[in-house]
């Protein structure tokens, strides 16, 4: 299968707002990237406590709030108080844990689009693949190109295909498996976003062959993009904004 169906999506996107140089899956991040000419974005998403979406990679707080505990363990009215930029650098001391539908207003608002990694809190794969998928469709409803799903856990991607089967929907994997592009047609996917090095000229072809286009994760080095523009793949995901344009 060479003719694959139109990808609306830009090659290059910003890894959780705009890499390293704001707090990651801030909304300040958001912007820098999109100062840096970038017009999708990746980022990760979960559940809190009493089922609001917001953007979070780690399930743990300390991290990036300094909070103990873990994140979906907290209702938002705690959550949406923490300080999610002063671990960065003081500039950005302050900046609040977004909810997705911040994000989503502000991609909205600017023709951005967006992939979201469901990135559940272990032990609920299931309840945040559906939430994070029924609340892509409601606060993009009616727009043209619709924000891709992404996710390592398939049962978070198979919940998400059960709420809402018409919302694009990729597999990553970050270590081969033999079964992969059995699971990816299984989930209905439309992508698999690999671990960048997992790329080659057969596994690509493997993967157009199926009729999956095919992305990369985290692309910081020029010969790594060169390889992978070279080989033909759909997308780039990458924390260096500041290095690589989009626009290229």
């Amino acid at each position: 299968m060479n003719d694959l169906p139109p990808w609306p999506y830009p090659r290059w996107i910003a890894h959780r707002g705009a890499g390293k140089l704001a707090p990651e899956n801030t909304l300040a991040a958001f912007r820098l990237g999109a100062e840096h000419g970038y017009r999708m974005f990746e980022c990760d998403a979960k559940l809190s406590q009493d089922g609001v979406v917001f953007l979070m990679h780690d399930a743990t707080l300390a991290r990036t709030t300094g909070m103990p505990g873990i994140g979906g363990d907290q209702p938002w009215t705690t959550l949406s108080q923490l300080d999610a930029g002063g671990w960065h650098s003081r500039r950005y001391a302050g900046e609040p844990l977004p909810t997705l539908a911040a994000l989503a207003r502000f991609c909205l608002a600017n023709d951005y689009l967006l992939n979201i990694e469901i990135k559940p809190t272990p032990g609920t794969d299931a309840e945040t693949g559906a939430a994070v998928a029924r609340e892509a469709a409601r606060l993009w409803a009616g727009t043209a190109v619709p924000p891709l799903l992404s996710s390592f856990r398939p049962d978070a991607l198979a919940a998400a295909r059960d709420a809402v089967p018409a919302l694009p929907r990729a597999l990553l994997l970050d270590t081969p498996r033999s079964d992969w592009l059995d699971l990816a047609r299984q989930l209905g996917c439309v992508a698999i976003v690999c671990n960048h090095a997992l790329w080659d000229a057969q596994t690509v072809a493997d993967a157009r062959a199926a009729g999956f286009r095919q992305l990369s994760y985290t692309v910081n080095d020029d010969w790594a993009a060169q390889r992978l523009i070279d080989l033909g793949t759909d997308g780039i995901i990458t924390d260096r904004v500041d290095l690589f344009s989009p626009a290229a």
